[in-house]
């Protein structure tokens, strides 16, 4: 569920094409959107399901100081791709945050914006409480 709105953010903000055309790269965009599709799919598949894999067995018949170096690089490699990722979602909010003054503007909203900010910021608050005091993200096994 959260993969799906998470791609589904992407695509409405735009964040695929604008990079593909800041990298000059238009013509993979379509196997861009396919790698994140099949990326969050996988997640999905991974997170509701249980699949048996048992790569820290074969990690543990490697010498120690080859685990220790590719457990380092493994968690380097996540932790870079993490960061370019949240960064560019939270420009890619801020984007889409610096419109709505523009919408309320051409819609003729004039007084109050603050406040409907404040009501989105404040819902998305009281749900996230919601969401950890209830322990609604916790499965039945």
């Amino acid at each position: 569920m959260v993969a799906g709105g998470v791609f589904t953010v992407l695509f409405v903000v735009g964040l695929i094409p604008r990079f593909a055309g800041k990298t000059d790269t238009a013509r993979y965009e379509i196997f861009y959107e396919e790698c994140i599709i099949a990326g969050s799919v996988a997640g999905c598949l991974f997170s509701v399901f249980q699949f048996p894999y048992k790569i820290g067995q074969y990690m543990q018949k490697l010498p120690m100081w080859a685990y220790q170096s590719l457990t380092v690089t493994v968690l380097v490699i996540i932790g870079v791709f993490s960061g370019m990722f949240v960064g560019c979602l939270a420009l890619a909010i801020a984007e889409m945050l610096d419109s709505i003054p523009i919408l309320a503007r051409r819609i003729g909203f004039r007084h109050g914006l603050g406040i409907v900010v404040l009501a989105i910021a404040v819902g998305k608050l009281v749900g996230s409480l919601l969401y950890f005091c209830m322990r609604i993200f916790e499965t039945a096994q």
